[in-house]
Protein backbone atom coordinates (compact mmCIF):
# COMPACT_ATOMS: atom_id res chain seq x y z
CA UNK A 1 0.00 0.00 0.00
CA UNK A 2 0.88 3.68 -0.19
CA UNK A 3 2.87 4.07 3.02
CA UNK A 4 1.53 7.56 3.86
CA UNK A 5 -1.12 7.96 6.56
CA UNK A 6 -2.55 11.30 7.64
CA UNK A 7 -3.80 11.81 11.20
CA UNK A 8 -6.01 14.88 11.52
CA UNK A 9 -6.12 16.18 15.08
CA UNK A 10 -3.07 16.51 17.32
CA UNK A 11 -4.81 15.89 20.62
CA UNK A 12 -3.86 13.00 22.88
CA UNK A 13 -5.63 10.32 20.81
CA UNK A 14 -4.55 11.58 17.40
CA UNK A 15 -0.95 11.93 18.58
CA UNK A 16 -0.98 8.45 20.12
CA UNK A 17 -2.28 6.91 16.90
CA UNK A 18 0.24 8.84 14.83
CA UNK A 19 3.15 7.52 16.92
CA UNK A 20 1.75 3.97 16.88
CA UNK A 21 1.45 4.01 13.07
CA UNK A 22 4.92 5.53 12.67
CA UNK A 23 6.42 2.73 14.75
CA UNK A 24 4.78 0.26 12.34
CA UNK A 25 6.77 1.78 9.52
CA UNK A 26 4.28 4.18 7.95
CA UNK A 27 5.04 7.68 6.71
CA UNK A 28 2.82 9.67 9.09
CA UNK A 29 1.70 13.29 8.92
CA UNK A 30 0.03 14.85 11.97
CA UNK A 31 -2.26 17.84 11.36
CA UNK A 32 -2.90 20.50 14.02
CA UNK A 33 -5.49 23.11 13.06
CA UNK A 34 -3.82 25.98 14.95
CA UNK A 35 -0.66 27.20 13.16
CA UNK A 36 1.00 28.49 16.34
CA UNK A 37 0.26 25.26 18.22
CA UNK A 38 1.56 23.23 15.29
CA UNK A 39 4.84 25.16 15.36
CA UNK A 40 5.20 24.72 19.13
CA UNK A 41 4.44 21.00 18.91
CA UNK A 42 6.94 20.65 16.09
CA UNK A 43 9.60 22.28 18.27
CA UNK A 44 8.83 20.54 21.58
CA UNK A 45 7.60 17.17 20.22
CA UNK A 46 5.66 16.58 23.48
CA UNK A 47 2.04 17.25 24.45
CA UNK A 48 1.58 18.77 27.91
CA UNK A 49 -1.18 16.26 28.73
CA UNK A 50 0.71 13.29 27.25
CA UNK A 51 4.22 13.92 28.66
CA UNK A 52 5.38 10.32 28.42
CA UNK A 53 5.16 10.37 24.62
CA UNK A 54 7.80 11.98 22.43
CA UNK A 55 6.71 12.52 18.84
CA UNK A 56 9.46 11.23 16.53
CA UNK A 57 11.10 13.93 14.42
CA UNK A 58 10.26 11.93 11.29
CA UNK A 59 6.53 12.62 11.79
CA UNK A 60 5.66 15.77 9.89
CA UNK A 61 3.58 18.13 12.03
CA UNK A 62 1.73 20.75 10.00
CA UNK A 63 -1.21 23.16 10.06
CA UNK A 64 -1.51 22.87 6.27
CA UNK A 65 -4.35 20.47 5.58
CA UNK A 66 -3.45 20.07 1.92
CA UNK A 67 0.07 18.95 2.79
CA UNK A 68 -1.26 16.67 5.52
CA UNK A 69 -3.75 14.85 3.27
CA UNK A 70 -1.82 14.77 0.03
CA UNK A 71 -1.50 11.23 -1.38
CA UNK A 72 -2.47 9.53 1.87
CA UNK A 73 -4.09 6.12 1.46
CA UNK A 74 -5.59 6.37 4.96
CA UNK A 75 -6.87 9.59 6.55
CA UNK A 76 -7.63 9.29 10.28
CA UNK A 77 -10.08 11.88 11.60
CA UNK A 78 -9.22 12.35 15.28
CA UNK A 79 -10.91 15.73 15.70
CA UNK A 80 -13.72 16.50 18.21
CA UNK A 81 -17.18 15.65 16.91
CA UNK A 82 -18.28 19.28 16.56
CA UNK A 83 -15.47 19.93 14.05
CA UNK A 84 -15.80 16.72 12.05
CA UNK A 85 -18.11 18.09 9.35
CA UNK A 86 -16.07 21.20 8.67
CA UNK A 87 -12.76 19.31 8.48
CA UNK A 88 -14.29 16.60 6.27
CA UNK A 89 -15.68 19.21 3.89
CA UNK A 90 -12.19 20.70 3.47
CA UNK A 91 -10.64 17.27 2.91
CA UNK A 92 -13.28 16.49 0.27
CA UNK A 93 -12.29 19.58 -1.70
CA UNK A 94 -8.63 18.58 -1.49
CA UNK A 95 -9.15 14.94 -2.49
CA UNK A 96 -11.64 15.27 -5.37
CA UNK A 97 -12.29 12.03 -7.27
CA UNK A 98 -9.61 10.20 -5.27
CA UNK A 99 -9.89 6.82 -3.60
CA UNK A 100 -8.77 6.52 0.01
CA UNK A 101 -9.97 5.29 3.41
CA UNK A 102 -11.42 7.73 5.93
CA UNK A 103 -11.30 6.50 9.53
CA UNK A 104 -13.30 8.19 12.27
CA UNK A 105 -11.55 8.06 15.63
CA UNK A 106 -14.06 10.45 17.24
CA UNK A 107 -17.01 9.56 19.47
CA UNK A 108 -20.23 11.53 19.40
CA UNK A 109 -22.92 13.01 17.17
CA UNK A 110 -23.25 16.08 14.99
CA UNK A 111 -25.05 18.59 17.18
CA UNK A 112 -27.40 19.90 14.47
CA UNK A 113 -28.24 16.85 12.38
CA UNK A 114 -27.75 14.21 15.15
CA UNK A 115 -25.82 12.13 12.61
CA UNK A 116 -23.15 9.68 13.70
CA UNK A 117 -19.57 10.54 12.78
CA UNK A 118 -19.41 8.01 9.92
CA UNK A 119 -22.59 9.55 8.51
CA UNK A 120 -21.02 13.01 8.72
CA UNK A 121 -17.93 11.74 6.87
CA UNK A 122 -20.07 10.03 4.25
CA UNK A 123 -22.17 13.15 3.69
CA UNK A 124 -19.22 15.51 3.33
CA UNK A 125 -16.69 13.27 1.58
CA UNK A 126 -18.65 11.14 -0.86
CA UNK A 127 -20.00 14.15 -2.78
CA UNK A 128 -16.50 15.01 -4.09
CA UNK A 129 -14.37 11.92 -3.56
CA UNK A 130 -14.55 8.13 -3.31
CA UNK A 131 -13.55 7.12 0.21
CA UNK A 132 -14.25 3.97 2.11
CA UNK A 133 -15.57 4.86 5.58
CA UNK A 134 -14.51 3.12 8.80
CA UNK A 135 -14.73 3.68 12.55
CA UNK A 136 -12.13 2.92 15.23
CA UNK A 137 -13.50 2.49 18.75
CA UNK A 138 -13.10 0.58 22.00
CA UNK A 139 -11.54 0.88 25.47
CA UNK A 140 -8.38 2.75 24.56
CA UNK A 141 -7.18 5.55 26.81
CA UNK A 142 -4.39 7.39 25.00
CA UNK A 143 -2.41 7.56 28.25
CA UNK A 144 -2.21 3.75 28.35
CA UNK A 145 -1.84 3.00 24.62
CA UNK A 146 1.08 5.43 24.45
CA UNK A 147 2.81 3.52 27.27
CA UNK A 148 2.46 0.21 25.44
CA UNK A 149 -0.16 -1.20 27.82
CA UNK A 150 -2.02 -4.09 26.09
CA UNK A 151 -5.21 -2.77 24.48
CA UNK A 152 -7.94 -4.23 22.25
CA UNK A 153 -10.16 -2.17 19.97
CA UNK A 154 -12.58 -2.58 17.04
CA UNK A 155 -12.43 -1.36 13.44
CA UNK A 156 -15.89 -1.28 11.85
CA UNK A 157 -16.82 -0.74 8.21
CA UNK A 158 -19.76 -1.68 6.00
CA UNK A 159 -17.13 -3.21 3.74
CA UNK A 160 -15.50 -6.03 5.68
CA UNK A 161 -12.48 -6.06 3.37
CA UNK A 162 -11.82 -2.43 4.38
CA UNK A 163 -12.08 -3.39 8.05
CA UNK A 164 -9.63 -6.26 7.53
CA UNK A 165 -7.22 -4.01 5.65
CA UNK A 166 -7.26 -1.49 8.52
CA UNK A 167 -6.89 -4.32 11.03
CA UNK A 168 -3.54 -5.09 9.43
CA UNK A 169 -2.60 -1.39 9.37
CA UNK A 170 -3.26 -0.69 13.07
CA UNK A 171 -2.56 -4.02 14.76
CA UNK A 172 0.57 -4.46 16.86
CA UNK A 173 1.60 -7.02 19.52
CA UNK A 174 0.23 -4.58 22.14
CA UNK A 175 -2.68 -3.07 20.17
CA UNK A 176 -5.04 -5.86 19.17
CA UNK A 177 -7.66 -5.00 16.54
CA UNK A 178 -10.92 -6.83 15.88
CA UNK A 179 -13.17 -6.24 12.85
CA UNK A 180 -16.88 -5.57 12.63
CA UNK A 181 -19.45 -4.74 9.96
CA UNK A 182 -21.78 -3.14 12.54
CA UNK A 183 -20.67 0.46 12.15
CA UNK A 184 -23.89 1.71 13.80
CA UNK A 185 -23.50 -0.37 16.95
CA UNK A 186 -19.80 0.43 17.31
CA UNK A 187 -20.49 4.16 17.07
CA UNK A 188 -23.49 4.15 19.40
CA UNK A 189 -21.55 2.22 22.06
CA UNK A 190 -18.56 4.51 21.79
CA UNK A 191 -20.69 7.63 22.03
CA UNK A 192 -23.25 6.84 24.73
CA UNK A 193 -20.73 5.34 27.15
CA UNK A 194 -19.58 8.92 27.80
CA UNK A 195 -23.03 9.80 29.14
CA UNK A 196 -22.97 6.86 31.52
CA UNK A 197 -19.43 7.82 32.58
CA UNK A 198 -20.76 11.27 33.50
CA UNK A 199 -23.45 9.58 35.60
CA UNK A 200 -20.88 7.36 37.32
CA UNK A 201 -18.68 10.37 38.00
CA UNK A 202 -21.62 12.21 39.54
CA UNK A 203 -22.23 9.16 41.72
CA UNK A 204 -18.57 9.21 42.81
CA UNK A 205 -18.79 12.92 43.55
CA UNK A 206 -21.82 12.31 45.75
CA UNK A 207 -19.84 9.71 47.69
CA UNK A 208 -22.06 6.80 46.65
CA UNK A 209 -20.75 3.27 46.39
CA UNK A 210 -19.88 0.42 44.06
CA UNK A 211 -23.47 -0.81 44.09
CA UNK A 212 -24.66 2.47 42.62
CA UNK A 213 -21.96 2.56 39.97
CA UNK A 214 -22.64 -1.06 38.99
CA UNK A 215 -26.33 -0.26 38.61
CA UNK A 216 -25.61 2.80 36.48
CA UNK A 217 -23.21 0.89 34.23
CA UNK A 218 -25.51 -2.10 33.79
CA UNK A 219 -28.66 -0.09 33.16
CA UNK A 220 -26.57 2.28 31.06
CA UNK A 221 -25.59 -0.61 28.82
CA UNK A 222 -29.31 -1.39 28.46
CA UNK A 223 -29.89 2.19 27.29
CA UNK A 224 -27.02 1.96 24.81
CA UNK A 225 -28.48 -1.24 23.38
CA UNK A 226 -32.01 0.19 23.28
CA UNK A 227 -30.98 3.22 21.24
CA UNK A 228 -28.57 1.25 19.10
CA UNK A 229 -31.08 -1.42 18.09
CA UNK A 230 -33.68 1.23 17.35
CA UNK A 231 -31.17 2.74 14.92
CA UNK A 232 -30.42 -0.61 13.28
CA UNK A 233 -27.44 -1.97 15.23
CA UNK A 234 -26.64 -5.62 15.89
CA UNK A 235 -27.48 -6.38 19.57
CA UNK A 236 -24.44 -8.66 19.83
CA UNK A 237 -22.15 -5.64 19.37
CA UNK A 238 -23.00 -4.16 22.77
CA UNK A 239 -21.49 -6.88 25.02
CA UNK A 240 -18.28 -6.39 23.00
CA UNK A 241 -15.32 -4.02 23.12
CA UNK A 242 -17.08 -0.95 21.73
CA UNK A 243 -20.01 -1.48 24.09
CA UNK A 244 -19.34 -3.03 27.47
CA UNK A 245 -15.57 -2.80 27.08
CA UNK A 246 -15.49 0.92 26.45
CA UNK A 247 -18.21 1.49 29.05
CA UNK A 248 -16.21 -0.23 31.81
CA UNK A 249 -12.97 1.57 30.97
CA UNK A 250 -14.59 5.00 30.77
CA UNK A 251 -16.74 4.69 33.87
CA UNK A 252 -13.96 3.32 36.08
CA UNK A 253 -10.77 5.01 34.93
CA UNK A 254 -8.83 7.90 36.42
CA UNK A 255 -8.02 8.85 32.80
CA UNK A 256 -11.68 9.36 31.85
CA UNK A 257 -12.45 13.03 31.21
CA UNK A 258 -16.17 12.39 31.38
CA UNK A 259 -16.05 10.49 34.66
CA UNK A 260 -13.80 13.19 36.13
CA UNK A 261 -16.15 15.91 34.93
CA UNK A 262 -19.15 14.13 36.44
CA UNK A 263 -17.33 13.74 39.74
CA UNK A 264 -16.77 17.50 39.95
CA UNK A 265 -20.46 18.11 39.26
CA UNK A 266 -21.41 15.57 41.93
CA UNK A 267 -19.21 17.51 44.34
CA UNK A 268 -21.34 20.58 43.73
CA UNK A 269 -19.37 22.42 41.06
CA UNK A 270 -21.17 24.06 38.14
CA UNK A 271 -20.74 22.65 34.64
CA UNK A 272 -18.86 25.80 33.61
CA UNK A 273 -16.40 25.50 36.50
CA UNK A 274 -15.92 21.76 36.00
CA UNK A 275 -15.18 22.20 32.29
CA UNK A 276 -12.50 24.79 33.06
CA UNK A 277 -10.81 22.40 35.48
CA UNK A 278 -10.56 19.41 33.13
CA UNK A 279 -9.19 21.54 30.24
CA UNK A 280 -9.55 18.86 27.53
CA UNK A 281 -12.70 18.16 25.49
CA UNK A 282 -15.38 16.05 27.22
CA UNK A 283 -17.50 14.59 24.42
CA UNK A 284 -20.13 13.44 26.91
CA UNK A 285 -21.56 16.97 27.21
CA UNK A 286 -22.76 17.44 23.60
CA UNK A 287 -23.45 13.69 23.34
CA UNK A 288 -25.91 13.90 26.24
CA UNK A 289 -27.83 16.64 24.48
CA UNK A 290 -27.87 14.72 21.17
CA UNK A 291 -28.91 11.42 22.76
CA UNK A 292 -31.69 13.17 24.69
CA UNK A 293 -33.02 14.61 21.43
CA UNK A 294 -32.68 11.26 19.66
CA UNK A 295 -34.65 9.54 22.43
CA UNK A 296 -37.47 12.05 21.97
CA UNK A 297 -37.34 11.74 18.18
CA UNK A 298 -37.37 7.93 18.24
CA UNK A 299 -39.76 7.71 21.21
CA UNK A 300 -37.60 5.47 23.40
CA UNK A 301 -36.86 5.56 27.12
CA UNK A 302 -33.33 6.55 28.20
CA UNK A 303 -33.86 7.42 31.89
CA UNK A 304 -30.19 7.79 32.87
CA UNK A 305 -29.54 9.96 29.84
CA UNK A 306 -32.58 12.08 30.71
CA UNK A 307 -31.42 12.66 34.28
CA UNK A 308 -27.85 13.49 33.22
CA UNK A 309 -29.27 15.94 30.68
CA UNK A 310 -31.35 17.66 33.34
CA UNK A 311 -28.38 17.88 35.72
CA UNK A 312 -26.14 19.36 33.02
CA UNK A 313 -28.53 21.69 31.26
CA UNK A 314 -31.47 22.32 33.61
CA UNK A 315 -29.59 22.71 36.92
CA UNK A 316 -31.22 19.68 38.50
CA UNK A 317 -29.65 18.64 41.78
CA UNK A 318 -27.69 15.37 41.34
CA UNK A 319 -29.25 13.93 44.53
CA UNK A 320 -32.71 14.44 43.06
CA UNK A 321 -31.64 12.82 39.78
CA UNK A 322 -30.52 9.70 41.67
CA UNK A 323 -33.75 9.71 43.68
CA UNK A 324 -35.81 9.92 40.48
CA UNK A 325 -33.97 6.96 38.95
CA UNK A 326 -34.46 4.84 42.07
CA UNK A 327 -38.15 5.67 42.41
CA UNK A 328 -39.20 4.97 38.83
CA UNK A 329 -42.19 2.70 38.27
CA UNK A 330 -41.29 -0.98 38.97
CA UNK A 331 -40.53 -3.02 35.84
CA UNK A 332 -38.83 -6.17 34.63
CA UNK A 333 -35.13 -6.08 33.97
CA UNK A 334 -35.35 -7.13 30.31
Amino acid sequence: MNKKISVLGAGSWGTTLAVLLFKKGFNVTLWEVDKTQAQLLDQKRVLSFLPQTTIPKEILITANLEIACQEAKVVVFAVPSQFMGNVAKKVANLRKNEKYIAVSAAKGFDRKSLKRMSEVLEKELVANSQPEIAVLSGPSHAEEVSKGIPTAIVIASKNISTAKFLQAVFMTPLFRVYTSEDIIGVEIGGSLKNIIALACGISDGLGLGDNTKAALMTRGLAEIGRLGMKMGANPFTFPGLSGMGDLVATCMSKHSRNRNLGEKIGQGKSLKTALKEIVMVAEGIPTTSCAYKLAEKLDISLPITKEVYQVLFENKEPQIAIKNLMERKPKGEI
